[in-house]
């Protein structure tokens, strides 16, 4: 199977240099892309559909200049291209209508503060990747070390099916 892809969105270099550093344990099982601005990020996602990659997870900064994170997620919520991609929501900055807006309308499965917890990052992320395999009717066994056990288990169980 094809790698999909996993975006991540900061406009501040030091902060998307140490995003990408947390995350190289994904790259066993993923590719990760990393974007300065949400228009990038957008113009990047449009040619990964056009050619038929897919995309698992986004990870997005929300103070960033021209269009920020909650404003991208929630664009990406409304296209049915996207819509089934996993998306998180970074942030330092937050004020506590950002964060209502960011969840009652960028459909974003997380909201994580800077400076984020490495630990806690790659629980997030192997819970969601784990909700998209399995969304996506792919074989969990494909992404071994990628898989939140109880999320699978939990979704095995709750639809009637074998483990294997």
């Amino acid at each position: 199977m094809k790698k999909a892809h996993i975006i991540i969105i900061d406009d501040q270099i030091d902060v998307l240099s140490a995003l990408l550093q947390d995350l190289k344990p994904f790259r066993e099982r993923f590719i990760l892309d990393d974007c300065e601005s949400a228009d990038e990020a957008h113009e990047l996602m449009e040619e990964l559909f056009a050619s038929g990659e897919k995309i698992a997870l986004i990870i997005s900064d929300h103070i960033m200049p021209r269009k920020n994170g909650i404003t991208l997620l929630s664009e990406l919520s409304s296209d049915e291209r996207f819509e089934k991609i996993r998306r998180i929501l970074i942030t330092g900055q937050a004020s506590h209508m950002d964060t209502i807006n960011a969840i009652n309308n960028a459909s974003i499965d997380h909201y994580i503060s800077k400076p984020w917890k490495v630990d806690e990052l790659h629980a997030i992320m192997r819970r969601l990747i784990t909700h998209w395999i399995l969304d996506q009717g792919y074989d969990h066994k494909d992404f071994e070390g990628m898989v939140d056990v109880d999320v699978l288990f939990k979704r095995i169980k709750s639809e009637g099916g074998p483990v294997n």
